[in-house]
């Protein structure tokens, strides 16, 4: 029983960090908040750690992890396992639309005539 309930919590812990590392580097947050403190930050260290979710998530990790762990050797797995697992969710939810091509249709005589229409 205490296994499933840790694993729960882990579950819980890891989306919850992708949610957070996702509202701070790709969302601009209720009342355009989160985007005017990545404006504020410009282009300092954290500013561009802003920008990566990948980041972020290695960050907001640490809380969880603490609160997870109950010695050094396990804070330090959770924390790296959490951050992992958010990054694994950004990727299976990335939108795919930008890596599509679409090809460009056109029905000119030229083009026609080239492919034997």
């Amino acid at each position: 029983m205490i296994a499933t309930t840790f694993i729960f919590c882990f579950g819980l812990c890891a989306l919850a960090v992708w949610r957070v590392a996702h509202l701070l580097a790709k969302e601009n947050g209720p009342w355009d908040l989160i985007a005017r403190m990545r404006g504020a930050m410009g282009s300092s260290v954290l500013g561009r750690m802003m920008d990566c979710l990948y980041c972020l998530s290695f960050l907001v990790s640490l809380p969880p992890a603490l609160w997870l762990s109950s010695s050094p050797a396990g804070f330090l797995l959770y924390w790296l396992s959490l951050s992992a697992l958010a990054c694994l969710v950004e990727r299976a939810t990335q939108n795919r639309q930008g890596s599509l091509r679409v090809a460009q249709v056109s029905s000119s005589y030229l083009d026609k005539v080239i492919r034997g229409v």
